[in-house]
C-alpha cells in the first residue's frame, strides 16, 4: 500500500482497476469483509481523483503536455544546438583522410637507345671539356669517342597506391561571414526563446477560454436544472388546481410548454458541458473522457485590475520583430563578406605508399605540406553591389512592418482594456438584474398565490429570471475571458 500513497491523485484510480481486473481474471475469491475494503478503497481513490481543478493547474498541465508547447521547446533546442554549431566556425578543423587506388592497367613505354658524346676533364679548370676530335664545315662536331645507350623498357602499375594523412584548416579572415553567421545563429536562439514564450502565452489564452467556458456551461448546467425544477413544482401545482376545478386546462398546457422547453434546455446545457470538458482536456494533454471537478462557481480571487499603463513593447511578439530586424541587419553584413578578401591557411601531414616502376616501389614516405591561400574580389559586373542593396532594401521592409504591427499591437492593447471596462460593467449590471429578476419573480409568485397575477405573468417573471442569471454567467465568463486577453496584449502572460 505505500507505493500507492506516494502516486499523484489522477494515477490511483487506474492502479485500482487494474489490481481489480487482475483479481477477476485469476478468480482470486477471499471473504465478504476483504472484498468490501477492496470496493470501498476503489471508491475512496475514485473520488480522491475528483479533485478540484483551478487556473493555474490546468495552465501548468498545459504547458507541460500540449503539442504545441512541446513543438516550441523542441525549435528552442535546435536553435541552441544550431548556435553552437556555427561557433566552432572560429576553430581549425581537423581531418583524416585515406585514398586507396586500384587499377588493372599497366604503363609500359621503351625509351630507345643511341649514341651519347663523351666529355674529359680539362687540366686547366678542372671542368668536364667535350671530348671533340674535329668540326664538320656545317659546325658539328666529332667526338673521339661515343658511348652506346641501349634501349630501355618501363612499366609503371598504380595499382596498390595508397595515401593517409591528417588536415588542418584555419579561416584567418572571411570577410566578416564567421562573425554574422554566428551572430545570426544567437538571433535565432533568441527567437526561438521568444517563440516559445508567445505560444506559452497563446496556450495560456486557449486554456483560460477552455476552463470558464467550462465553468461557464457548468454554470447554465445549474440554472437550467433549477429553472427545470421551478416548472416542475409549477406545473404539478397547477394540475392539482386544474383537478380541483380552480384552473383551466389550458393553464396546465402552458405550464407543460414551459417544462418541455426546459427540459430541452437542460439536454442542451448537459451537451454543452460534456463538449467544453472534452475540448478542456484536450487543451491541457488529458484523455478526453478525463472527469475534471472544477470550482462550485467563478472564483473572484482570479479578477485582476487592469493597468491603462501598460505597454506593448513588452510583448514577445513585439520583441521578435526587433530581432529579426536585427537578423537582417546582420544578413547585410553576410552578404558584403562574399565580395571582401578572404584569406586561410591549410597544413596536411601524410604518408604515401606505392607506384611501382619496374618493380620498384617508387613512394614509401611520409610528407608534410602547408598552404597559405588569399581571394580578393576584384570585378563581379556590379553583383555584389546590386546584392548588398537588396538585403538592406529587405531590411528596411521588416522595419516598417515592425513599426506597422507595434501600431497595431498598441490598438489591441487599447480595445482589450476598453473590452476589460465594458465587461466589468456588465457584471456589475447583470448581477443588478439577477437581484432584481429575483425580487420580481418572488413578488409575481406571491400576487399569483393571492389570485392577483395572471400565470402568463408569472411565466413571464419565470423567464425573466432565468434569462437575467443567464446573462450574469455569460458575463462573468466574458470578463474572465477578457483579462486573460489584456494580459496577453500586455505581454505580461
Amino acid at each position: 500500500m505505500f507505493f500507492l500513497r506516494n502516486m499523484k491523485k489522477t494515477e490511483k484510480p487506474f492502479i485500482w482497476c487494474v489490481i481489480l481486473k487482475i483479481i477477476i481474471r485469476r478468480h482470486i475469491f477471499f471473504d465478504p469483509a476483504l472484498r468490501s475494503i477492496l470496493f470501498i478503497s476503489l471508491l475512496a481513490g475514485t473520488v480522491e481523483a475528483q479533485q478540484v481543478m483551478t487556473l493555474e493547474q490546468c495552465r501548468a498541465l498545459a504547458l507541460e503536455n500540449n503539442k504545441s508547447a512541446a513543438i516550441a521547446s523542441r525549435s528552442r533546442e535546435v536553435a541552441g544546438f544550431t548556435q553552437k554549431a556555427y561557433r566552432t566556425n572560429y576553430l581549425p578543423k581537423l581531418s583524416a583522410t585515406a585514398n586507396y587506388f586500384y587499377s588493372n592497367v599497366t604503363m609500359n613505354k621503351t625509351l630507345p637507345g643511341n649514341y651519347l658524346p663523351t666529355f674529359v676533364p680539362d687540366p686547366a679548370t678542372e671542368q668536364l671539356v667535350p671530348n671533340i676530335l674535329a668540326m664538320l664545315p656545317d659546325g658539328t662536331p666529332v667526338f673521339r669517342q661515343y658511348a652506346y645507350f641501349p634501349d630501355m623498357d618501363i612499366s609503371l602499375k598504380l595499382s596498390g597506391t595508397w595515401m593517409a594523412g591528417l588536415r588542418a584548416e584555419q579561416p584567418i579572415y572571411m570577410g566578416g561571414k564567421i562573425t554574422s553567421a554566428y551572430k545570426m545563429s544567437q538571433i535565432g536562439s533568441e527567437l526561438a526563446e521568444l517563440n516559445q514564450a508567445l505560444t506559452h502565452a497563446d496556450l495560456i489564452v486557449k486554456t483560460d477560454e477552455a476552463y470558464w467556458t467550462y465553468v461557464q456551461t457548468n454554470e447554465l448546467v445549474k440554472l437550467a436544472l433549477s429553472y427545470q425544477k421551478v416548472l416542475t413544482e409549477l406545473l404539478r401545482n397547477v394540475q392539482d388546481a386544474q383537478e380541483a376545478g380552480l384552473k383551466h386546462r389550458n393553464d396546465v398546457l402552458k405550464v407543460q410548454v414551459k417544462v418541455n422547453e426546459a427540459e430541452l434546455q437542460v439536454r442542451q446545457a448537459e451537451n454543452g458541458l460534456t463538449l467544453s470538458r472534452k475540448n478542456l482536456c484536450r487543451i491541457i494533454g488529458l484523455p478526453l473522457d478525463s472527469d475534471l471537478a472544477l470550482p462550485e462557481s467563478f472564483d473572484e480571487a482570479t479578477l485582476i485590475t487592469p493597468d491603462r499603463s501598460a505597454f506593448y513593447a513588452d510583448r514577445p511578439e513585439y520583441a521578435m520583430l526587433e530581432k529579426q530586424l536585427a537578423l537582417k541587419e546582420q544578413q547585410v553584413k553576410l552578404v558584403q563578406s562574399d565580395f571582401l578578401p578572404k584569406i586561410g591557411v591549410m597544413a596536411n601531414y601524410g604518408y604515401l605508399n606505392g607506384l611501382m616502376l619496374n618493380g620498384d616501389k617508387l613512394l614509401d614516405r611520409a610528407s608534410f605540406f602547408a598552404v597559405a591561400s588569399v581571394n580578393i574580389p576584384f570585378y563581379q559586373w556590379g553583383e555584389g553591389r546590386n546584392k548588398i542593396r537588396a538585403a538592406r532594401a529587405e531590411r528596411d521592409v521588416i522595419r516598417l512592418q515592425r513599426d506597422d504591427i507595434g501600431e497595431q499591437m498598441q490598438l489591441e492593447l487599447a480595445r482589450a482594456l476598453d473590452k476589460c471596462d465594458v465587461s466589468d460593467l456588465e457584471v456589475r449590471l447583470t448581477a443588478r438584474s439577477l437581484e432584481q429578476a429575483q425580487e420580481n419573480r418572488k413578488v409575481c409568485g406571491d400576487q399569483y398565490e393571492a389570485g392577483m397575477e395572471t400565470l402568463a405573468d408569472y411565466l413571464e417573471a419565470q423567464t425573466v429570471w432565468q434569462r437575467a442569471w443567464m446573462e450574469h454567467i455569460n458575463a462573468k465568463a466574458r470578463q474572465r475571458i477578457h483579462q486573460t486577453v489584456y494580459l496577453k496584449a500586455a505581454g505580461r502572460l
